[in-house]
């Protein structure tokens, strides 16, 4: 048989080509030009934890709806993830960028001093430290949202936060002083929870972003559904028209002011700058920018053996809850300055290591604990600053000198031997402010003349305007409240989904 020569072939198509989409900045961005031509069904001021997790919800619940969401910051982009997830950070180097990238705040001193605050997307969430416990029943007891309804919100939080006890899994460091907390009573000690994806790539799945922050939660939101962003955005007033908000008066850098319109208006600021625009805006009750509330904060630094350890020897990650009699947690870190340590950076065996202990006290909820407007000094924008009044009760002290003989015990149960670090003693109590822990000021409740909004978190007096943020929360307990607060901003999401 003979065989045919091959065929030439024809002349390929050429592969078309043509203009190609171009992204200048790692997340899409809108300018408030644009931003100024729309009317929002709802737009969020503040992009942190709530923030954040108020715009992730509403996108998964308005997925399939042709519904404009927009977002504002004040701050630039400063970072495409947690802090925590760069290679290049150990915890000195964190510090110091926090440090770099925040500002005291304005107004703080002499009764608030160490407050710090960030301009940046993201917020503080950029640097937070992911410890994500929920806080006690006792304390959630006394507030306006049913438990079960709190359980709930609690689960769905922790499952969008990658919420693990298992971060310090098998690190001998942890299991052996948590069983010698255990056999001197401390039964409820344990890992402390903590937001990071610790799953393994796999399926050509990619896990780089280990530490949870708001950038997290706007990454989901922009894979369910697009919304509209700014930053270097400076909300200055809350628009309303007849008890209903109509927008939000913002100004950028160069001091041009552009007014969103918005049928629903988010304000997720801060502590301080929600009650401060709130306050700017014209909008008083009685109890807005009061019941300033925050936690003592105890740092106790010391040694241990580590003889009969076995390596590796992981980090030391441990919690001991607060109880109805013990108004204070603790937790228990190590060996570096916190429970992490980079990739890259080597940990050579030693006899001794150092461990930190940090305890957390309840404060009082008291009305006189307050900021207020200080019309005398204004910001750039014109906008009055913040002067914060910020005291102890009798009963807060006296939590704190339980505190203090309730950690020594813990680390002598522990084996840890309490000694001086860095020229600090072994045992300090932080400035106030320097925990970041603050909340309240435009807290949720059922009375008027003691919430600012109510269990909802609808602002007493506008209609169409929410707060979700730190300052919604009624008081703080003994624990990093940032797992609550998302959890909250969640559940107002909802109740704005379904208006």
């Amino acid at each position: 048989m003979l065989h045919q020569p091959p065929q030439t072939p024809g002349p390929l198509p050429v592969c078309p080509s043509g203009p190609v989409p171009t992204l200048s900045n790692w997340i899409p961005l809108a300018s408030l030009e644009q931003m100024s031509h729309n009317e929002y069904d709802v737009l969020i001021v503040g992009s942190g934890a709530g923030g954040g997790a108020v715009l992730w919800r509403l996108c998964e619940q308005w997925k399939r709806q042709r519904k404009r969401i927009g977002i504002i910051d004040r701050g630039n982009l400063e970072l495409q993830m947690h802090a925590r997830n760069l290679p290049t950070m150990n915890q000195e180097r964190l510090v110091a960028y926090f440090n770099y990238l925040s500002r005291l705040l304005p107004g703080g001193s002499p009764e608030y001093p160490n407050a710090r605050q960030l301009f940046a997307l993201g917020g503080r969430t950029l640097f937070w430290y992911a410890f994500t416990p929920r806080m006690h029943e006792w304390d959630l007891a006394k507030w306006p949202v049913p438990m079960k309804v709190l359980e709930s919100y609690y689960g769905i939080a922790e499952q969008v936060m990658n919420v693990t006890r298992e971060f310090a899994k098998g690190s001998s460091f942890t299991e052996i002083l948590l069983e010698r907390l255990w056999m001197r009573g401390y039964s409820k000690a344990s890992p402390l929870p903590v937001a990071a994806d610790i799953e393994p790539q796999s399926f050509g799945r990619i896990h780089t972003d280990m530490f949870t922050s708001s950038i997290s939660l706007m990454a989901r939101a922009l894979n369910e559904r697009p919304f509209d962003l700014a930053v270097n955005a400076r909300a200055v007033q809350i628009l309303h028209d007849n008890g209903r908000v109509t927008g939000v008066k913002v100004m950028s850098p160069d001091k041009k002011a552009h007014i969103l319109r918005a049928k629903t208006v988010v304000v997720s600021a801060s502590t301080f700058e929600t009650p401060r625009l709130l306050l700017c805006s014209g909008i008083q009750n009685r109890a807005l920018g009061h019941y300033l509330t925050n936690q003592t904060f105890l740092q106790a630094t010391g040694r241990i053996s580590t003889l009969g350890f076995p390596v590796p020897l992981g980090p030391l990650n441990i919690m001991v809850p607060q109880t109805p009699d013990r108004p204070y947690s603790v937790l228990l870190t190590g060996p570096e300055a916190f429970y992490w340590y980079p990739v890259a950076q080597e940990r050579p065996l030693q006899e001794e290591i150092d461990a930190t202990l940090y305890g957390y006290g309840k404060l009082e909820t008291r009305y006189e604990n307050r900021i207020e407007l200080d019309y005398g000094k204004l910001d750039e924008y014109g906008i009055p600053e913040v002067k914060v009044h910020f005291s102890l009760s009798p009963a807060d002290w006296n939590v704190v000198g339980r505190m203090s003989q309730g950690v020594r015990r813990i680390a002598a149960d522990a084996g840890i031997r309490l000694a001086p670090r860095n020229n600090r003693p072994p045992i300090c109590l932080t400035p106030f402010g320097d925990l970041h822990h603050d909340a309240g000021t435009c807290r949720i409740g059922d009375d008027p003349a003691t919430s600012a909004a109510d269990r909802y978190g609808r602002v007493r007096g506008t209609s169409g305007l929410f707060v979700a943020d730190n300052s919604a929360l009624p008081d703080t307990g003994a624990e990093n409240h940032t797992l609550t607060t998302v959890a909250l901003a969640i559940r107002t999401a909802d109740i704005i989904a379904r208006l």
